[in-house]
């Protein structure tokens, strides 16, 4: 039977208890017939309970469970049903504060035969023989008709209250019920004069989350005492399957928020490649998982990028890919190469604890070099498109997982030419139920040969674009795991638009590098910078001379901007301050904020690199 969780009919008397008080003919003084009867009936409300509780466990959600058990009880069990549930819903051991009220989460009735005009016959309820096939007859929810207050505050001590707390439900025509129905329904809705009742409360793990209201029409049978037993029943499946959901759905939210907030609000935006990314969560059957990414602006305009996999899907697993992120920006910024920087990585996951297990891929673009070193913790290898269309997947090393412990991170040196798109992913692009990881990689190759073809092989494709083009190779069993994305256009910069030197720490260096500024700015056009510039060269250069022991670089590069870098060997990082009238010096760094469009240090294994840009004039190339 449609909506009901039942096949068949449902005979008209069927809600009626059998006669206790036979003539004798039977055993126990009750008729064969009716004997018969009864043992039908209790089968078949067995029948039901089993049924109606399975529909009621196939929810996940709050809104499946009751939508499961109404559907499960109207027209079988009762004409129609009201469901209140606290609002909010208490979550585990949390302790509410304020009054307790009860919102109208959802109604669904049977509407009578002569409101719908259909035709049918009451043969069953009104004639009192026969059966009517409620699979004919329409419902109406989840609002319905049904007069009934939508809110309804449990005042203490009040019916309500008592007959909630008693947990067992009762007949709508007990004296406590009609004391506690106008207190939940509303004193200007009250029960139609005949209706029959059952009312439910609905008790979770530790408290009473709500209630149910069973309706039945005059013509129907009257509720009988087992009837209640069935009630109790649909009542505790209900409601220890609602605590669940709300438990579930509370822990499904916070690991969502706890692991988006972990991914990076937005990429930056490095000299000599663009980026983009997506991240999918995985689907409702595997929730939360441990999929990072990241890219991390390095000295010398070099980049890292970052790409990660915590094995199992859980809060823990989030919570274990944000320190592992963090980890990975600290090490970054040290200016480690790939391979020590998942070494650390291994050794932060061993100490986090023995089963803390995660892939991770680290790679470091150089613009200038037009290289990409990569180092591999045993994560789905990358892919290379190239510019004239040829997708290939990139020969590293795979390594061990970080957390096994014990083992060295190889890394490889490889051409990144301009044009080319490097491609970082999770496994949950490529593998599935359906398909092992080397299928969906070598998947994942075509595609993106084909993406490339379509778009013209004279021409990288758009890459936003081509990064929802990928997204549309998942099929509908592909979503087992989340997917992190990470999408790197190599654009590097030209030699022609580099210059760098060596400058011994001599007091005479500060000279030197105003006079190799001044040539390269004139070998570039943007005379109009070259006070400025050398200005702010001599102040940075003059304090790395001051701390340093090995050979100062300067580099300057041209890209949208121009970007003066300046290392040397001290780790001591420089930092402004405000200089008094009497004192000599102190003012350099305060110049270099006044007059640069950005500036920064960083500290490096081998000492720092102060940096500082200047806006090109006309906001364009010289």
């Amino acid at each position: 039977m449609p909506g009901t969780g039942i096949t068949g009919t449902v005979t008209a008397g069927a809600g009626a208890g059998p006669d206790a008080r036979g003539d004798g003919s039977g055993r126990s003084g009750i008729p064969a017939g009716a004997e018969a009867t009864a043992a039908r009936r209790e089968g078949d409300r067995l029948r039901f309970v089993g049924a109606a509780t399975r529909r009621i466990a196939r929810g996940i959600d709050l809104d499946e469970i009751v939508l499961g058990l109404c559907r499960a009880t109207v027209p079988t069990f009762s004409d129609a049903i009201l469901v209140y549930l606290r609002d909010p819903l208490p979550v585990g051991d949390e302790r509410p504060v304020g009054p307790v009220v009860l919102r109208l989460r959802r109604t669904d009735r049977l509407r009578p035969i002569d409101e719908l005009g259909t035709g049918l016959e009451l043969t069953g309820a009104a004639g009192g023989a026969g059966e009517l096939d409620f699979s004919q007859l329409p419902l109406v929810g989840p609002q319905g008709d049904l007069p009934a207050a939508e809110l309804c505050e449990i005042r203490p001590g009040g019916a309500l209250a008592e007959v909630l707390r008693g947990v067992r439900p009762v007949f709508g025509d007990s004296a406590a019920a009609r004391a506690a129905l106008p207190e939940l329904l509303g004193d200007e809705h009250p029960l139609p004069s005949g209706q029959r009742a059952v009312l439910a409360p609905l008790r979770g793990r530790r408290r009473v989350i709500g209630a149910a209201v069973f309706l039945r029409s005059p013509e129907r049978p009257a509720f009988e005492p087992n009837d209640l037993l069935v009630a109790a029943q649909l009542a505790t499946h209900t409601a220890l399957g609602i605590d669940k959901a709300v438990l579930y759905g509370r822990e499904a939210y916070i690991a969502d928020e706890l692991q988006r907030t972990m991914l990076p609000d937005s990429l930056p935006q490095p000299t000599g490649v663009r980026l983009a990314s997506r991240y999918l969560p995985a689907a409702e059957t595997a929730r939360v998982g441990g999929d990072w990414y990241d890219a991390i602006p390095l000295p010398g305009s070099r980049v890292a990028l970052v790409v990660g996999d915590v094995m199992g899907h859980s809060m823990t697993s989030a919570a274990i890919m944000g320190q592992l992120r963090t980890t990975a920006q600290t090490l970054a910024q040290l200016d480690l190469p790939p391979g020590e920087v998942l070494h650390h990585l291994d050794e932060q996951a061993q100490r986090l604890g023995s089963d803390r297990m995660a892939t991770c891929l680290y790679a470091v673009y150089d613009p200038v070099s037009h290289r990409i070193t990569i180092a591999n913790a045993g994560h789905p290898p990358p892919v290379l498109l190239h510019l004239g269309g040829r997708a290939e997947v990139l020969r590293v090393p795979p390594g061990a997982p970080i957390g096994v412990g014990g083992v060295d991170f190889e890394a490889v040196e490889l051409d990144a030419p301009a044009g080319a798109t490097l491609l970082l992913y999770t496994d949950g692009l490529v593998e599935s139920r359906l398909r092992d990881v080397w299928t969906g990689i070598e998947q994942l190759r075509e595609r993106l040969a084909t993406t490339a073809q379509l778009t013209g092989l004279d021409h990288p494709p758009p890459l936003e674009a081509l990064c929802d083009d990928i997204l549309d190779m998942l099929g509908p069993g592909d979503r087992d795991d989340d997917i992190a994305l990470l999408a790197a256009r190599f654009d590097g910069i030209a030699p022609s638009d580099v210059a760098y030197w060596f400058l011994d720490p001599e007091e005479t260096a500060p000279g030197r590098a105003r006079r190799f500024a001044r040539r390269a700015l004139s070998r570039w056009g943007l005379e109009e910078l070259e006070d400025s510039v050398e200005l702010l060269v001599s102040e940075v250069v003059t304090n790395a001379v001051r701390y340093a022991e090995r050979p100062v670089t300067l580099r300057l590069l041209r890209t949208d901007v121009l970007r003066c870098e300046v290392g040397d060997d001290s780790p001591q990082l420089p930092r402004q301050r405000r200089a008094r009238e009497t004192d000599e010096g102190g003012r350099g760094l305060f110049l270099v904020n006044r007059l640069a469009r950005r500036w920064g240090a960083t500290r490096l294994s081998s000492g720092k690199v102060v940096w500082f840009e200047m806006s090109l004039p006309g906001g364009g190339r010289g």
